[in-house]
């Protein structure tokens, strides 16, 4: 009996130093893992750069501060260690500590019309989701451009188009998230498997390319159709309050012809890369107007509360369009003597939604609050944080340090000035956000323009639709990666249809940014500096 019990006694000590052992170890993997050396790796930089680095200007501890502010800020936002809704709140602590601006300062940025113009615009965009407003239209017009019999290329303009205007007056994230459902749908009448033809296979590319590139371009002609708009706005505003501001309707009156441009080169790289002649045969048999009408008609008709939130959708772009018109036709912003902002008209038009009942239940409105919780306060978040930091990067005097590295352009033609920025934009923009491209690039690209003479907005803006030629990459931007996420594409079709569209977007730019762009930005020679 001895000698089966004498051993228990070493064997039971002995396992519990094996899990006190094994629980050591796990606790020091779980320290040392990669996420955590990310979330150090902001702050050692910064402190390597406020130790080692030296500037020269008025400020210089001040701009070396911000500089490693920004190394922090931005390794956050690209290593994704701490949520990025958080990292963009980091500059209401960071400023203040580092006697870069003061507390009141900061959060002076992360609410002013643009960011109101963005909540008025989300909670428009959940209300159109709610009523499955944006399935009705997108069936509406792609039944127009089916044909009878099946023509794919007229398929594809149809889906393309739809995403493109869906896109004009939602985040461009947020059309591509609500019209992919509706173009796999109908794929997914198309056969899958090993079995698959060639041509179902490169028309599933197509659809899918198609939906996620014609968001992108669809929102770059409003302002509310991309982040990127909104922050090359509130700079604008911020570096000149005297100048005139860029409404609504001026931006439009650009970006929409340059989209349209943009939009046709699209389409036309997806029919020659993918559809080629002869594949209406093969996918007639699986796709017509019958597939598309029933499913319409499962949506039913058009209740009062959709009727509704069309009509005051409607009424919204009516306004944004008619605020500030020309110089000799004002607009109706002149009654109130130009101190309403597009933000004011987008908050008002929403509020409606809370009040204006939906008919379905007694006392029930179109809106409550509930419904608003899915609202992305991340992206609200995210434009804030570029508002401070660009105010930041302004007032420290780090953009005139800056901007020293981009000195060769003084000496570029401004003919060439144009497609180089947009190049660069470009070329950062594929492995950072867009918002955060802009947010770096534009305090410099003012620099700049102030050095060579020339109207900032002829840089700003080459600068800011560059960055959102993110065409080459999943991870270029949050609509791409809604794309890859289906499965029909992979990194190679993003690189043949990306590369021509990138390059054709330089070459629109390039041309229309010193003729229809100094008609419509620069209405006087003067230089706001």
């Amino acid at each position: 009996m001895d000698e089966h019990t004498s051993p228990l006694l070493p064997l039971h000590g002995g396992e519990d130093s094996i899990h006190r052992s094994i629980s050591f170890h796990t606790q020091i993997k779980s320290i040392f893992t990669l996420k955590n050396f990310c979330v150090l790796l902001g702050p050692l930089l910064c402190t390597i750069i406020c130790l080692s680095v030296k500037l020269e200007g008025p400020s210089p501890t001040t701009s070396r501060n911000m500089l490693g502010v920004l190394a922090w800020v931005f390794a956050w936002w690209l290593t994704e260690a701490v949520p990025m809704p958080i990292t963009s709140m980091s500059p209401l602590f960071l400023f203040p500590i580092f006697g870069i601006a003061a507390a009141d300062d900061v959060a002076h940025s992360y609410m002013d019309d643009v960011i109101s113009l963005v909540l008025g615009s989300f909670i428009l965009a959940l209300a159109v989701e709610h009523y499955n407003i944006h399935r009705r239209l997108a069936f509406n017009i792609t039944l127009l451009f089916c044909g009878d019999p099946l023509n794919p290329q007229l398929l594809l303009l149809g889906i393309c188009a739809t995403t493109a205007f869906v896109s004009m007056w939602l985040h461009n994230v947020a059309a591509a998230v609500m019209m992919m459902p509706v173009a796999t749908g109908i794929l997914q009448r198309l056969p899958s498997g090993s079995g698959e033809s060639t041509v179902i296979t490169k028309f599933c590319k197509a659809v899918v390319l198609g939906v996620i590139y014609s968001a992108a371009i669809g929102g770059m002609s409003t302002l509310t159709g991309t982040g990127v708009n909104l922050i090359l706005v509130g700079m604008w505003r911020s570096y000149f309050p005297e100048a005139d501001p860029i409404s609504f309707n001026t931006w439009f009156y650009f970006g929409f012809p340059m989209a349209v441009l943009l939009f046709f080169a699209l389409w036309a790289i997806l029919c020659v890369i993918y559809c080629p002649r002869g594949s209406g045969d093969v996918l007639s048999a699986y796709l017509d107007k019958a597939h598309l009408k029933r499913e319409l008609d499962l949506l039913g008709p058009m209740a009062f509360a959709e009727k509704m939130v069309l009509a005051v959708f409607s009424m919204l772009i009516v306004l944004w369009m008619t605020r500030s018109i020309t110089d000799d036709i004002p607009g109706w912003g002149a009654l109130f003597n130009d101190r309403v902002g597009d933000g004011t008209v987008s908050v008002m038009m929403a509020t409606l939604l809370f009040i204006i009942p939906n008919k379905k239940q007694l006392g029930e409105k179109l809106m409550d609050w509930n419904k608003c919780k899915k609202l992305p306060w991340n992206i609200v978040l995210l434009l804030g944080a570029g508002f401070a930091i660009a105010d930041g990067v302004r007032t420290s005097g780090l953009a005139d340090e800056l901007s020293k590295t981009l000195q060769f352009l003084a000496h570029v033609p401004y003919l060439a000035v144009a497609p180089t920025i947009c190049l660069i934009s470009g070329g950062i923009t594929e492995f950072t956000s867009n918002n955060a491209t802009t947010t770096l690039l534009i305090p410099l690209l003012i620099q700049i323009a102030q050095t060579i003479n020339v109207h900032p907005l002829l840089l700003m803006i080459p600068g800011s639709i560059g960055a959102q030629f993110a065409f080459l990459l999943p991870t270029g931007t949050a609509s791409n990666i809604v794309g890859f996420t289906t499965g029909h594409i992979d990194i190679v079709d993003m690189l043949k249809t990306g590369l021509p569209l990138k390059i054709v977007g330089t070459v629109v730019l390039s041309v229309l940014m010193p003729t229809l762009g100094v008609l419509v930005f620069v209405k006087n020679k003067e230089i706001p500096f």
